[in-house]
Parts: C-alpha cells; structure tokens; sequence
C-alpha cells in the first residue's frame, strides 16, 4: 500500500511540474485561424465603355483592378467589354464583375392591368426575373471564362430605401448564382437619404437588413465629400469602411461626370469639364470611376 501511496505522490508531483512547463509557452489552437491582413487597399478603375486596348498599358500603371460588364451597362444596347477579360488578365488587372440590375418601375409594371397589379403577383414574377437574370449572368461569366466563385456585382443604380418587390428580386437573384457557383455582390449606394422627421436610410443597410443570412459582398458608392477624397489617386488608398459603410469590401468615391451636389466640397479638383481621369491620361481620353478595394481582385476573377 505504502508502495502504491509513494507511486501515486510522485506521479502527481510529475503532472503538475508538466503543467508548469507547458503553461510558460502560448499554443495555438489547431482550429485558430489568422486574421486577413488589410493594412493594404488597391486602387481601381470603372467606366460603362472599354477603354480601347491601347488605353490599358497606361491604366495599368495606377489600378490594380477594372471593372468589367456581362451585360449592357445602363443606358447603352451593346457591351464592349465582351470578350476582353483575356487581354485584362494579360496586363495583371484584377476584375470587379458586373451585370445591370433592374430599375423599381420596371420590377412594378411587369403587370401592367391594374386590376392584376396585386402585390403577391408583382412579387412571384420579380422572384422569376431575379432568377431569369442570374442564370444570364451565370452564363455571360462562364462564356468569358470567369472561374467559379467569381462575384458578380448586381448594379442597382437607385438609392434610399428598396421596395419589397426588389428584396425579392434580390433574394432570387442571390440565391440562383449561388445555385449556378458563383457568389453574389451589389453596388449600391451608401449615401444616406431622408426619410422625414430626422429619419434617413441608406440603400445598403436596407439590403443587409433584408437579406437574410445569404453571403452577400457590398460594392458601395458615396462620392460625397466628405468622406470621398474626390478624384484623386493615392498611392496609399483609404479603407473601404471610409466610406461610412463598415462592411464595404469596394468603394467607388469618384464619379465621372461629378455630381455637383455632393462634390463642392472635395479637396481634389476634377478636370474643368466635371470628369475624372487617370494621372497617365494626359490627353483626357478615357473619363472614368474611381474604387479603392480590400483585395487587387475584388471580385476574384483573375484565377
């Protein structure tokens, strides 16, 4: 017994001299995982129109990524970029993919009969249409040769608070791209809007909030000054939270032509004739929008 009782004593004093060592070093957890470094942001480029192949060399040397349509941007019949992800890719551009989201009138008058106009109706064939859209841009990102889980930015162009009928389009556009393999994204505003009575919203923050728990990634604009620096190129880009949205991944704070309202006070000048360009465009070719980024490749269509 004395035997077992000393046997027992020094294997105790064993385990805890063991505990003593181990405890004077940090152990990381297997399951711990590093958090992503963004003390670096990138500077990049949009425009509704390719530049022209010439203009990328020149582009190049100030952005790191470009903006890049599957469908007609807003306002024009035809896309031309179409085909030119390859050339891109050539010069080491990173993508911000986008497709043109519907405007509310259009998701509201897909019923045109009064009479049929009823809010559940407007609502199914909105949740068709999202899902219709999808699969086009599904396919247009497949066509360029865009990898899977590349995001694609649905461009919604009107600001404040979204009807119910384009949540739902949303929900469905979201939904089926993910069904497809890719990942979804919206640019959207991020400026705030009254509502009356103090109150504003602002388009993104009305998304999130109806959104659910989908992954969604958040493009913002707000090119009002402050915060936006106005059109200006810095080697050091702000933070995409800058922009007033916390969990912005992208934010576009210049915009060609500028928009007076929200520009008067900028600290950098545009050009005379209201618009941005790059530091390289002497001759004033090629106008366009300025983004600062999380990642060289926001939408990760480099791959």
């Amino acid at each position: 017994m004395r035997f077992i009782f000393l046997f027992s004593l020094l294997l105790c004093v064993f385990c805890v001299s063991a505990l003593s060592f181990s405890s004077s070093f940090s152990v990381t957890p297997l399951h711990t995982q590093a958090v992503p470094d963004h003390s670096r942001y990138y500077l990049g480029f949009d425009r509704n129109t390719h530049p022209g192949d010439e203009a990328l060399p020149i582009l190049r040397k100030t952005f790191s990524f470009a903006g890049y349509w599957l469908s007609p941007p807003p306002g024009e019949k035809t896309n031309s970029w179409q085909g030119k992800r390859g050339l891109l890719r050539s010069q080491g551009f990173g993508f911000l993919v986008l497709f043109r989201g519907p405007l509310t009138g259009e998701l509201q008058s897909i019923w045109s009969e009064s009479r049929f106009n009823r809010a559940d109706r407007l609502e199914t064939q909105a949740e068709k249409k999202g899902t219709a859209d999808a699969n086009q841009a599904a396919s247009s990102a497949k066509k360029e040769g865009f990898p899977s889980r590349t995001v694609i930015f649905l461009d919604i162009e009107e600001g404040g608070r979204l009807p119910s009928v384009y949540h739902v389009y949303l929900r469905a556009w979201v939904d089926q791209l993910a069904g497809a393999g890719y990942r979804a994204g919206v640019y959207c505003s991020g400026i705030p809007v009254s509502e009356g009575r103090g109150a504003t919203i602002i388009t993104a923050d009305d998304i999130r909030n109806n959104i659910g728990s989908r992954d969604l990634i958040y493009w913002i604009y707000n090119d009002a000054c402050l915060p936006s620096p106005g059109c200006t190129f810095p080697q050091d880009p702000p933070a995409p939270s800058k922009s007033g949205i916390s969990y912005a991944a992208v934010w576009q704070f210049a915009q060609s032509p500028r928009r007076e309202e929200f520009t008067a006070r900028c600290p950098a000048k545009y050009a005379p004739d209201g618009n941005c360009y790059a530091p390289g465009d002497t001759a004033h070719k090629w106008f366009l929008d300025v983004n600062t980024a999380t990642s060289a490749d926001p939408s990760g269509g480099a791959k």
